[in-house]
Order: C-alpha cells, then structure tokens, then sequence
C-alpha cells in the first residue's frame, strides 16, 4: 500500500508526463482520471465557442462521466490530483472525479500544467466547491519538472 496517489486527468499528454514524474519521485501510485468519450483535438479548440470544451467550461454545472468512477482513494493518505488549466480552472472532469469520491481525512495537493496560465484561481476555485476538502497546496508544472521542484513542494 502507498499512502500517496497521483491522480490526473491529461487531454493533450503533457499533464500524463508530469503526472507520471511526480509519481516516480515521490514514489506514489498513479491513476489517470479517464473521461467515457475522449476529447479530439476539436473538442480542445478553445478559440470555437461550440466546442466540448469551450461547451462545458461555460457551464459550471457540467459533470463529464468518467470511466473510473468511485476510485478506490480509501488506501491513500494523502492525494495528488493533477489537470491541465482550462478557462483558468480546472477542467470540469476533475469535478466529477472529486464529487465520486471520499476525501475525507486526506491531505489534497494539487498541481497542473499550463502554457502560462497560474494556478492560484483553479486552486482557489477547487478550494472554496469543495470547502470540506483539506486542500494543502498547489503548483504549476512545466513538462520539465524535477525532482527539487516535486520534493521541495510535497515531501
């Protein structure tokens, strides 16, 4: 048994990366949130206001299905879940991950990849839905990310 997970959801790949690089130097199990209809690259054209994605982050209601629902987190101590940002946020197939499981008793850290974008509102975001939550802290990563830069934040 591990007590750290690093679950993630990655549409284009780069957040898998990191994702399975954190899992490597913190020697944490990995778990890939996989939403039931993947996402094409027209479905993650942001500059089409129609687009899956662009569809859903306008509506803070939409909970994409996932094929790993009710994951067994109840092993873990403590959570790592990673996302690409979206519109600022994370994308809404983290929510549906968050609200399927138990976080009770869990440290949460977050982290995410971005072009450029910070992470401060989609942690801050995550933070104030899910106030029962006992979120830690957050961080951007870039696909180059190190071990210092893991094991200065998380260990």
């Amino acid at each position: 048994m591990s007590e750290i997970l690093v679950s993630f959801f990655s549409a284009s790949g780069v957040t898998k990366e990191v994702a399975n690089k954190i899992a490597e130097y913190t020697g944490g199990d990995l778990l890939e949130i996989e939403p039931v209809n993947k996402y094409t690259d027209e479905d993650l054209n942001w500059h089409d206001k129609t687009s899956r994605s662009s569809v859903e982050m306008a509506d803070s209601a939409v909970r994409p299905a996932i094929k790993n629902e009710g994951s067994n987190i109840s092993d873990y101590d403590t959570i790592l879940i990673g996302f690409p940002i979206w519109w600022d946020l994370a994308p809404r197939v983290i929510n549906t991950f968050i609200e399927e499981n138990n976080f009770e008793n869990k440290k949460v850290y977050v982290f995410a990849t971005s072009g450029g974008s910070s992470i401060t509102n989609s942690f801050n975001t995550l933070k104030n839905t899910y106030s029962n939550i006992n979120f830690i802290s957050a961080k951007r990563f870039t696909s180059s990310v190190s071990r210092d830069d893991v094991t200065n934040w998380i260990i």
